[in-house]
């Protein structure tokens, strides 16, 4: 029976050095890069061994919300299954390129979430521009506009408290036509239909026209990642995260 791995990346499998357990640990490796070259994050020991671990039965795909830019910045990890990238908007062929069955299908859907999602986007303009420290963000790539962020000059998720407040009763969430992410100093606002398990589930659907029946797992650190580990067999949550402590009751 053929074993798969849905594994996010950030969080899960490196993180920057401000979140390893030890900054000062000599074991660290380096796991991404800045635009510049500038190492920005890192594998822990036990991050590592995880890694040799699923290379040795597993058939690993990635799942990010990394671009095509910043998934290129990953470095010292090999990935030769499909990768998704964008939250689930992108999925890559084992050769790098694009999938064109699942670009097509978010070519036709996502315009018809533009409408909601521009709405929403213009008053979050809006509202950041009465405090220069926010720090909103369309995320683009490959031509598309993807979805949008926003950060801080504080650095923690406590200062996005207001505009949050601001977004849950929007109605384009409201309608259901636009979602919300918060997972540290990082606010998103996404069109529904880019969403990580949509892309999971593709594949799992192509991998079982392929395979017959398949061995899932699910690996994944945030609540965003929750609705992808329910479609796998077998899920596996860091422990600290905020998909960890949300179930702890933390």
């Amino acid at each position: 029976m053929q074993r798969y791995i849905f594994l996010d990346l950030d969080d899960t499998l490196f993180q920057t050095l401000r979140k390893c357990p030890d900054a000062s640990d000599p074991r660290l490796q380096v796991r991404a890069c800045l635009p510049d070259g500038t190492p920005n994050s890192y594998a822990t020991a036990k991050q590592q061994w995880l890694w040799d671990w699923f290379n040795q039965g597993f058939r690993v795909v990635p799942v990010t919300a990394r671009d095509m830019d910043a998934y290129r910045r990953v470095i010292g990890l090999t990935f030769q299954e499909e990768q998704i990238i964008n939250h689930g908007g992108v999925i890559l062929d084992k050769h790098g390129g694009i999938d064109p069955v699942w670009m097509e299908k978010m070519a036709q859907a996502l315009p018809l979430y533009h409408p909601a999602f521009n709405r929403i986007w213009a008053d979050i303009e809006a509202f950041c521009a009465q405090d220069d420290r926010y720090n909103a963000r369309l995320a683009q790539d490959l031509g598309i506009t993807w979805y949008g962020y926003i950060k801080h000059r504080d650095g923690t998720e406590a200062a996005l408290a207001a505009l949050l407040a601001m977004v849950k009763t929007h109605p384009a969430v409201q309608d259901g036509g636009v979602y919300w992410h918060i997972n540290g100093n990082n606010l998103a606002v996404l069109p529904k239909i880019i969403a990580k398990e949509n892309a999971v589930a593709y594949l799992q659907a192509k991998y079982h026209q392929e395979h017959g029946e398949v061995l899932s797992f699910g690996a994944g650190d945030s609540k965003t990642d929750a609705p992808f580990l329910a479609l796998c067999d077998y899920a596996l949550i860091p422990k600290g995260t905020q998909l960890h402590q949300k179930l702890a009751g933390q």
